[in-house]
């Protein structure tokens, strides 16, 4: 479960922000859209909004930099690989600093914080700490000195100095079979950052779930309930053959492939859809080819309806950007309401997406605390805020729950709209 998520110094972010899923004392949708663990109550879903090129992204790829690199900087990188880390470049002295990441969590009913700073070339620091009662405790802390592990954490002994420059700490451990370190880094594989645009990437996560039996049926019903015309799915496999690639790939690249790819398969994706009542036939359905005869929508809603019953089975997190994209705003909406309701949510998943739906600013939807926005200042710097917090610039007081959220934000008083120029004047006669 995400408690919180801070960074500074990324890409448009310079100065630290924080994205924050602890509900606040608000008492709309208190039974739905919060859950409660411990002394503490949490959101389902957190919505995050603002104009293009506001931060958005940043803000969500600052998310999946935390996840991919606490899993793959001890397996996958070499000592000498650069890390894959943007400062904030607009400022001199930010663009030679480190960039912070830190995440607070809650897992097996302990509650970690993890985090850590990095330039392009190494850990600059790194630390762990939990709390399992009142009292937070030091598990490790590494700085420019070396790195000190506590008695808490003696599963990391002796590997400081198997610890790369370019490596986190927490994922050597792991690699050496940590107890702790291995549940963490578990979370993070949990913890999925997906590409609302990219979406074809997701595929086989649907695919996957597709055959576990528990999850078939409901990807058919998904599709059923989507009103995409769709009446079943079926998926077929194959032995990786030259005719399943592409044909326009390179034929030198095929024999890389398939000799790299010897015993993988393939799958297709068939649709069928009801024919027209009457007219004589004896075929009540036809079969289509997924791939070259459905839309982009039913396309994209396939291809994350893996990644959204894996969660909510699991009662992990998953963090979408753009997620409206190719959807229409009430598929994006029945989406947000899976997550919210404790009906369909029964073991707490969450949901964090960004999104210009401007349908979901609705009293009926989302919780004040839930709705996120991002601004860049004049300095190009992204800043985040919620709704819950912000003060209205006419009367410095806070947003009435019974405001109207849409109309509002349309309206520029939230802040974190687009101030547009009037493009008109292109086509002005000089």
């Amino acid at each position: 479960m995400l408690i919180e998520f801070n960074v500074k110094n990324y890409r448009s972010i310079r100065d630290k922000v924080t994205l924050s899923l602890r509900a606040s004392s608000i008492t709309e949708f208190k039974e739905d859209n919060t859950f409660v663990k411990g002394d503490q109550t949490y959101l389902r879903s957190a919505a995050i909004y603002g104009p293009n090129a506001s931060g958005k992204s940043n803000l969500i790829k600052a998310m999946g930099f935390v996840r991919d690199f606490v899993i793959n900087s001890a397996r996958s990188m070499q000592a000498a690989d650069d890390i894959p880390v943007r400062p904030f470049k607009l400022d001199l002295e930010t663009a030679k600093a480190p960039s912070y990441f830190e995440i607070l969590f809650l897992l097996q009913e302990t509650r970690y914080r993890y985090g850590f700073e990095v330039d392009q070339k190494k850990v600059k620091a790194e630390w762990l700490f939990a709390l399992t009662s009142s009292r937070e405790s030091v598990l490790f802390v590494r700085n420019e000195k070396g790195i000190e592990v506590r008695n808490s954490f003696k599963e990391g002994r002796n590997l400081e100095a198997k610890t790369r420059d370019n490596a986190l700490f927490l994922s050597v451990v792991a690699q050496f079979n940590g107890e702790i370190s291995n549940r963490i880094l578990k979370w993070f594989k949990s913890f999925n950052v997906l590409s609302g645009i990219e979406d074809a990437r997701y595929e086989g996560i649907t695919l996957q779930a597709f055959e576990k039996s528990k999850h078939r049926e409901k990807i058919i019903e998904m599709l059923r309930l989507a009103d995409f015309g769709i009446d079943d799915l079926s998926v077929k496999e194959y032995d990786l053959t030259e005719d399943r690639l592409p044909k326009d790939m390179p034929p030198d690249i095929k024999k890389e492939v398939l000799s790299k790819f010897k015993d993988a398969k393939t799958y297709e994706v068939v649709t069928s859809h009801k024919m027209l009542p009457g007219r004589n036939r004896d075929e009540t359905t036809i079969q289509f080819d997924f791939e070259t005869e459905e839309s982009e929508g039913t396309k994209k809603f396939f291809h994350f309806a893996g990644p959204i019953l894996v969660t909510l089975a699991n009662g992990s997190v998953l963090v979408i950007d753009e997620l409206d994209t190719k959807l229409h705003p009430n598929l994006t909406r029945a989406i947000v309401l899976l997550f919210n309701s404790k009906k369909t949510n029964p073991r707490n998943a969450q949901l964090v997406f960004a999104t210009h739906n401007t349908m979901l600013l609705s009293t009926d939807i989302l919780r004040r605390d839930q709705i996120w926005f991002v601004e860049k200042n004049k300095s190009n710097v992204s800043d985040l805020y919620s709704l819950v917090e912000y003060k209205l610039p006419d009367t410095d007081s806070k947003v009435r729950k019974d405001a109207s959220f849409e109309k509002e934000y349309i309206h520029g008083r939230y802040g974190a709209v687009p101030i547009l120029g009037n493009l008109s004047k292109l086509f002005e006669e000089k």
